[in-house]
């Protein structure tokens, strides 16, 4: 029986797994320095959750959900965004009750969504996510796309693309849906069938319509710019002057609405320009979704965040020949021979590591030609040679592998000396 990964899921690697660790240890030293707090919700939730936080008229809702009934007939799906959990965590645990504002979190979290898989579009993503609730100061949504840019930008990328766009308040946004509406109606038998539909349940999203892109209609659609009233257009001005002087640079799209329906205001795309990246140019995305906490049963609570996948930020470093400074090498490796040095050894291993040694040794029975072969595929940087005339003599030689220089060290004596050497090359103590 040949059991494979289900479709549109990946395996990922050990040696592939030290470069994920890295750009997470990145990430969450540029979220600390902003100030922001990790939370970890649950991988699946009541499917009310997402129908009423991302919208009923959104792709996500209609197609992409992975949705079941458990045993007690309670339909929960697998959470497919970030955003509706942590706002969800919000209000059940009363955070907006916290002294500290805005609340500033950050997650890293597993999304599942049913579409058809392709480079960097997978059915379970790794997302990377920031959520700033409590305050509807403009500042916020400048620093939240700075923190995203930094992310990016202390990783290496230089190839990147800032886009942004204002949805306008509730009322700006009215207005708009009601132009979009007039605009498109005398196209409608001429657009796809999901913005035939859209057209009566979220015209903007017509304007994010992969099919109908080069449809004359789109170019000509009027702008949400155009709509925006005195409250919203002063708002956007501010968050653009905050970019401004923190010397950001973005580019202004009106058709940028972004594919859910919480968001109002702010909305930004990051987008990487390298060459081979692929057709699906977009590292991450947000905005502000003031309402989305009334909207889940919380109180009246401004908010803005963003979700950047993990998958397309590795595609981008690739893309840009960015090579990540990981190591895949070992301190020291313990070759023994003999029974009563096997025997030896396995004490030896486990005080080097309760004393921070990162150590291993053998588990093949090979002889010691064969283990220094194995010191030699593991990276070892030094090699921990122990016979039974050494335990009896209570020494150990310890050999560097780039001089080829041996010590002969007491037993005793070897968790002081590997430290102190390590110390030296800068490795781990």
């Amino acid at each position: 029986m040949n059991i494979k990964a289900p479709r549109g899921t990946v395996d990922i690697l050990p040696e592939t797994v030290k470069k994920w660790q890295y750009v997470e240890r990145v990430i969450k030293n540029v979220s600390d320095r902003f100030h922001y707090n990790e939370i970890r919700t649950p991988l699946f939730e009541h499917t009310e959750l997402f129908q009423r936080g991302v919208g009923d008229s959104t792709d996500i809702v209609q197609k992409e959900m992975y949705t079941f009934e458990d045993r007690g007939g309670r339909s929960l799906t697998l959470r497919p965004e970030g955003t509706a959990s942590v706002v969800r965590a919000f209000v059940e645990n009363k955070l907006f009750g916290s002294p500290i504002q805005p609340v500033k979190l950050f997650y890293f979290g597993q999304m599942f969504r049913y579409e058809r898989p392709q480079k960097g579009r997978m059915r379970q993503l790794n997302q990377f996510g920031v959520e700033a609730m409590g305050s509807p100061d403009p500042a916020v949504d400048a620093e939240v796309i700075d923190l995203a840019m930094t992310c990016y930008k202390e990783l290496g990328l230089k190839s990147l693309k800032l886009v942004i766009n204002s949805l306008g308040d509730s009322e700006s946004r009215n207005d708009y849906r009601e132009a979009l509406v007039q605009h498109f109606t005398p196209h409608k038998e001429e657009l796809c069938n999901d913005c035939q539909t859209r057209l009566t349940q979220n015209p903007l999203r017509i304007l994010d319509c992969k099919k109908d892109h080069d449809h004359p209609a789109m170019k000509t659609a009027p702008s949400m710019l155009d709509f925006l009233n005195e409250d919203s257009r002063s708002y956007f001005e501010k968050v653009k002057t905050y970019l401004d002087k923190m010397n950001i640079p973005y580019t202004v799209d009106k058709n940028l609405v972004r594919g859910l329906d919480y968001y109002n205001h702010t909305a930004f795309e990051i987008m990487s320009e390298a060459d081979g990246f692929g057709s699906i140019t977009t590292l991450a995305g947000g905005g502000r979704y003031n309402g989305l906490v009334e909207d889940l049963g919380g109180p009246n609570t401004p908010g803005i965040g963003f979700g950047m996948g993990i998958e397309r930020l590795l595609m981008a470093l690739e893309a840009e020949n960015i090579t990540l400074p990981v190591e895949n090498t070992l301190d020291c490796f313990v070759v023994a021979f003999g029974d009563e040095a096997v025997l030896e050894s396995v004490n030896l291993v486990h005080t080097l590591r309760e004393n921070g040694i990162q150590v291993d040794k053998d588990y093949q029975d090979r002889k010691m030609k064969g283990q220094f072969k194995a010191a030699d595929r593991v990276n070892a940087r030094f090699v921990l040679v122990l016979g039974d005339q050494e335990v009896e003599d209570n020494v150990i030689n310890v050999k560097d592998m780039e001089t080829g220089n041996q010590t002969e060290v007491a037993i005793s004596n070897i968790v002081s000396y590997m430290q102190s050497i390590m110390k030296e090359e800068g490795g781990i103590l």
